[in-house]
């Protein structure tokens, strides 16, 4: 069985037309934040199993990003809201 993203624009689709960019939980630090700041939201990130936030883009249909929580073991779709509906702008 396929797995399937429900677009809030487009209408539930096959996930292979959607691209995973990744974390959608951290917040980017201030321009003149401290290089420690940077270096954490670059290079650092949690892997955890379980419930998660992420990004996706629907590549193959309204190209707009969205925010996808699954479950990264099951694969298991909670909810998908637009990107730009929470952060105040298109990613």
């Amino acid at each position: 069985m396929a797995s399937l993203i429900s677009c809030p624009h487009c209408g539930t689709r096959a996930k292979e037309e959607f691209f995973i960019r990744g974390d959608a939980t951290p917040v980017r630090p201030a321009p003149l934040a401290a290089d420690e700041a940077w270096n954490n939201y670059v290079h650092v990130r949690a892997n955890p199993r379980g419930r998660i936030r992420e990004h996706w883009q629907h590549v193959a249909g309204c190209r707009r990003w969205l925010v996808v929580e699954r479950d990264n073991f099951t694969h298991e779709v909670f909810s998908v809201s637009d990107a730009a509906a929470g952060r105040g702008g298109e990613r």
